[in-house]
C-alpha cells in the first residue's frame, strides 16, 4: 500500500523536488526532476491546454523509534524549485503530530522530531506539506502528502498472558504427559528482524518437568511421580526474543503444578493394632458401639474410602461392624445380647477393603488388609429375666374369686441367683381384679369377671430382686376372658307390628330376630316358640326360620278393630349354648286399616267414629265448629263469674236450709245443737277453732288460718275449697268431722244414713253392713252396729 501511494505521487506531481532521506547513518540524498509541458486541443473551443510538472516530489521518510540523542532527530527537508532562496516562500506542515511531534522550519523546510517515538504506540504518520508565497499568500505548489514510518528496535521483552499458571496432573503419569501450555507475546515488529521471535525454556522444575521451546507446552520428565511423596511443584518458565540469542529480552512466569491422587495404595492396619482388646458389659443392648478400629490409607478422597467387615471369628454372629464415612473408621457394635455367664471372650477378624480400586494398579497387590480383634465381656448385676417376652392367659368369666388363673416365671441371670419377688403394677389394674403371689408368681382373682363388660385385661407384672430392689424388670400379661353362656337372648329391636283387618290366614306380618351378649365359639343359634300357655294361639303363630329369625303368621281371616284393637303375643327365645338360656319377649300387634295392597292407613280406634267417606274439607269444618263452641263456652263462663251473686237464702222454703254439716256424730233430727246454718251464710265464722264435743282428741291440732272469703261467695265453691284444703292438710285429724257436705248428689247405693224419712223403727234397722264400709265408718258401726250400742 505504501509503494502504491508513492508511485501515484510520482505520476501526479511534476515539479522538481529534493528528497532528503534520513537513514540510520543520517545521510541525505536529493532528487531532481525536469519540467514537462503537455499541449492539447479542446473539442469545444480549440484552445491549447498546458500541464506543468510540479516542482517537488515526495518519498516516504523513515525514523528510528526510541531515539535518545541529545538533539532533536532530523527527519528530512522539503524544497521546491520555486524557492529562490530569497525568503519569499513559507513552508507549512499539517497532519499526524504536526506541530507537536514533528516541527518544520518554515523558511528552510527542514523537519525534526520533537519527541521520542514508540513504534508500538504508532508505527506510521501521514502528514501534508505546502509552500506559500509570503507576499501574496498564494500557494506556489499544490499541497502534497507524505509518510513518516517508524522503524522498530528490540525494546519490548516477551510477556506471558498470565503472571501465574495453575495446573494439575494425576500422579503416576508417564513421561511426556502434557501438563499445560504457556504463551508469551512480544510487542515488537514480527516482520522486522528477530525482535518478536520468542523461545521458551525452563528455569526451575527440572528434572521433573520440561517445556517445548516453540509451543510452550509443559510435560512430565520423570516416571511414576507419587503424590504421597510430593504433591506440589513450582515450575519457572522463561520466554526470550531474538530467537533466544544473546542480547535478546526475556520474561518469566510461574506454573504451580499439583499431583492429583489415584488409588495406588491399599489400606493397612497399624502393627500396634494386631490384637486389640475391646471390653463390653454384658448388659449392652444390641446396637451399642464398643470401640473403633482404623486402617490407614495414604490416598485421599474416594480413593481412601474403606469398607469394614467381619470375615471370620467366633463372635461374628454376636457383633457387627459399621463404617464411619467421615473418619473412615470401623465401629464395632453389639449384634446380640451378651451373657457373661455363657462366654467371656470373643475373637473377630476384621477386614478393611478399598471401595473404589483402580484397575491400573491392581498388580500392586490386594487392596485390603485384616486384623484380629478380641472382645472381653464384663459381668454386671442384671435385673431378673422372664421366661417369655409376654404372657397370654385365658380364664373363664365364671371363675371364682381366689382361683389361680396362671403363672409368670423370672430368674436372676447372674451367678448369685438372688431370690425374686413378684408384684402387679396397679397402674395397669386400677380395679384390683387380679393379684399375684409374691413368692412364685401365681396370678389369682380378687374380684369376679364379666366378659361382656371387659373381654380383655392387660396388666404388667414386676419381678424384683429381694437383695437389690433396684434390679427389677417388667413383663406384659394379656388376660383373655372366655365367654360363659350367662345371658339370655332377647329381641334385637322393638318391633311395631300390625295386622290388617282384611288379612288372610297364613300371611306373614312380621319377621323378628334376636341378639345375645354372649359370644359362643360356634356362633349364635336361636330358637323361637310361643309360650306354652299360648301354644295354640287362635290368632297368630310363630314359625322358626332356622336362621336366627322367626316369622309371625296370621291364623285366621280378618280382624276387627272395633272388637280387639291390640293383641299381645308372648314369644320364648332359646339359645343353643350350655347352659341353655331363654327369655320371653312380648310382641304387641295392632289391628289397622289397610288398602288393597296391604299398606297401613290407620291404626287408631278413634278413626272408627269418623264417617267412611268424610273428606278433608269436612274434617276442617268440623274442627272449626268445635273451636267456636269452645270459645263460646269460655266466654259464657267468664260472664257468669262476673255477674253479681244473689243472696244465698232467697226464701224460707229454700231447700238448702235442710243441708247439715256432719262435723260430729249427732243425735238425730231432734239435736238442734249439732249444726248452725249460719255458718253457711257467714263463712268467716267457720274460721274459728272449734273442738269436737263428743270426743276428746289426744292431740289438739292447730287449725290453719286461711284468707277470708267474700261474703257473697257461692256455697258450692266454698265447700270445694274447704274440702281441698282439708284433704291436703297433713295436720287434719283422721276423722270425718272436717268434711263438709254442702249438697247431696246422686242417690247413694247405701241409701240415706239419716233417720229422716225412715219408715221403719229403730228396732227393725240392721246396721251390721257399716262394718264393711271401712275405717271411715267405724265410729257409726260401733254406735249402731251392736246391741250394746242400741241399749246405750
Amino acid at each position: 500500500m505504501m509503494r502504491t501511494h508513492s508511485f501515484l505521487t510520482v505520476l501526479l506531481w511534476s515539479s522538481v523536488f529534493y528528497v532528503v532521506h534520513v537513514t540510520p547513518s543520517q545521510k541525505r540524498t536529493n532528487k531532481h526532476s525536469h519540467s514537462e509541458r503537455i499541449t492539447g486541443i479542446s473539442e469545444n473551443d480549440g484552445k491549447t491546454l498546458h500541464r506543468t510538472k510540479r516542482g517537488w516530489m515526495w518519498n516516504q521518510f523513515f525514523l528510528l523509534e526510541e531515539y535518545t540523542g541529545p538533539d532533536t532527530q532530523y527527519v528530512g527537508k522539503l524544497h521546491t524549485d520555486q524557492d529562490k532562496g530569497d525568503g519569499n516562500l513559507k513552508y507549512i506542515l499539517t497532519g499526524d503530530g504536526a506541530g507537536s511531534l514533528f516541527i518544520i522550519d518554515e523558511n528552510t523546510g527542514d523537519i525534526h522530531a520533537a519527541k521520542k517515538l514508540d513504534r508500538e504506540e504508532k508505527s506510521l504518520y501521514v502528514l501534508r506539506a505546502k509552500a506559500i508565497d509570503r507576499k501574496t499568500g498564494r500557494q506556489v505548489e499544490p499541497e502534497s502528502e507524505f509518510i513518516i514510518k517508524i522503524h522498530d528496535i528490540n525494546d519490548n521483552e516477551p510477556k506471558f498472558t498470565k503472571d501465574m499458571y495453575t495446573a494439575s496432573i494425576p500422579e503416576m503419569s508417564g513421561v511426556g504427559t502434557s501438563v499445560i501450555q504457556v504463551t508469551a507475546t512480544d510487542a515488537d515488529d514480527a516482520n522486522y528482524g528477530n525482535s518478536a521471535k520468542v523461545v521458551y525454556s525452563i528455569l526451575q522444575g527440572q528434572p521433573y518437568f520440561s517445556v517445548d521451546p516453540e509451543t510452550g507446552i509443559i510435560k512430565t520428565a520423570l516416571p511414576d511421580m507419587s503424590r504421597e511423596n510430593r504433591e506440589q511443584y513450582q515450575v519457572v518458565i522463561q520466554a526470550k526474543d531474538m530467537g533466544g540469542q544473546m542480547g535478546g529480552l526475556s520474561g518469566t512466569t510461574t506454573v504451580n503444578i499439583t499431583l492429583t491422587d489415584v488409588n495406588d495404595n491399599p489400606p493397612r492396619f497399624p502393627q500396634s493394632m494386631e490384637h486389640p482388646i475391646v471390653r463390653s458389659p454384658e448388659s449392652a443392648p444390641p446396637g451399642t458401639p464398643l470401640g473403633r478400629i482404623k486402617a490407614n490409607d495414604p490416598d485421599v478422597g474416594k480413593n481412601a474410602e474403606i469398607e469394614y467387615s467381619i470375615s471370620n471369628g467366633d463372635g461374628s454372629d454376636m457383633f457387627d461392624i459399621i463404617t464411619d464415612k467421615d473418619t473412615q473408621e470401623g465401629i464395632i457394635t453389639v449384634k446380640k445380647r451378651l451373657d457373661f455367664e455363657n462366654k467371656v471372650l470373643y475373637t473377630l477378624r476384621v477386614e478393611a477393603t478399598n471401595t473404589h480400586p483402580d484397575p491400573r494398579f491392581l498388580q500392586l497387590g490386594p487392596f485390603k488388609d485384616t486384623a484380629l480383634v478380641k472382645i472381653s465381656v464384663e459381668d454386671i448385676d442384671e435385673p431378673p429375666v422372664f421366661s417369655r417376652p409376654w404372657y397370654l392367659i385365658e380364664v373363664d368369666e365364671d371363675a371364682k374369686e381366689g382361683s389361680i388363673i396362671g403363672q409368670v416365671i423370672a430368674q436372676d441371670p447372674d451367678v448369685a441367683k438372688n431370690a425374686i419377688k413378684y408384684s402387679v403394677d396397679r397402674h395397669t389394674d386400677l380395679d384390683r381384679i387380679f393379684n399375684i403371689y409374691s413368692g412364685n408368681g401365681s396370678l389369682f382373682l380378687s374380684k369376679p369377671l364379666d366378659r361382656e363388660e371387659t373381654p380383655w385385661h392387660n396388666i404388667t407384672v414386676i419381678a424384683t430382686e429381694i437383695n437389690n430392689p433396684k434390679q427389677s424388670s417388667q413383663i406384659p400379661v394379656f388376660i383373655r376372658i372366655l365367654d360363659i353362656n350367662d345371658h339370655a337372648p332377647e329381641f334385637a329391636n322393638y318391633y311395631e307390628t300390625f295386622v290388617c283387618e282384611n288379612a288372610k290366614a297364613g300371611q306373614l306380618i312380621q319377621t323378628v330376630s334376636a341378639i345375645d351378649k354372649d359370644q359362643p365359639p360356634r356362633g349364635h343359634r336361636f330358637f323361637f316358640e310361643v309360650v306354652p300357655e299360648f301354644a295354640v294361639h287362635p290368632n297368630f303363630s310363630v314359625v322358626d326360620n332356622k336362621d336366627n329369625t322367626a316369622g309371625i303368621m296370621t291364623r285366621r281371616n280378618g280382624y276387627s278393630r272395633s272388637k280387639t284393637s291390640t293383641y299381645l303375643l308372648p314369644i320364648i327365645i332359646f339359645d343353643n349354648d350350655y347352659p341353655i338360656q331363654s327369655s320371653t319377649g312380648t310382641l304387641t300387634i295392632r289391628v289397622c286399616a289397610c288398602d288393597s295392597r296391604g299398606n297401613m292407613q290407620s291404626c287408631s280406634a278413634e278413626a272408627l267414629l269418623l264417617p267412611a267417606g268424610l273428606s278433608t274439607g269436612a274434617l276442617v269444618a268440623i274442627l272449626l265448629c268445635i273451636i267456636i263452641l269452645l270459645v263460646l263456652v269460655v266466654l259464657f263462663t267468664a260472664l257468669k263469674r262476673q255477674r253479681k251473686k244473689e243472696p244465698l237464702i232467697i226464701s224460707k222454703d229454700d231447700v238448702r236450709d235442710n243441708i247439715v254439716t256432719y262435723n260430729d256424730e249427732g243425735g238425730g233430727e231432734e239435736d238442734t245443737q249439732a249444726f248452725d246454718i249460719g255458718t253457711l251464710r257467714n263463712p268467716e265464722a267457720r274460721e274459728e277453732s272449734k273442738m269436737r264435743r263428743d270426743v276428746i282428741p289426744e292431740t289438739i291440732f292447730q287449725i290453719r288460718r286461711t284468707a277470708p272469703l267474700w261474703e257473697n261467695i257461692d256455697v258450692q265453691d266454698f265447700i270445694h275449697r274447704r274440702l281441698k284444703e282439708n284433704d291436703s292438710d297433713p295436720a287434719a285429724p283422721p276423722y270425718d268431722s272436717l268434711a263438709t257436705y254442702a249438697y247431696e248428689g246422686n242417690d247413694s247405693i247405701a241409701n240415706s244414713l239419716s233417720s229422716l224419712e225412715s219408715l221403719t223403727t229403730e228396732g227393725n234397722q240392721d246396721y251390721d253392713y257399716l262394718s264393711d264400709w271401712g275405717p271411715r265408718f267405724k265410729k257409726l258401726a260401733d254406735m249402731y252396729g251392736g246391741e250394746d250400742s242400741d241399749r246405750d
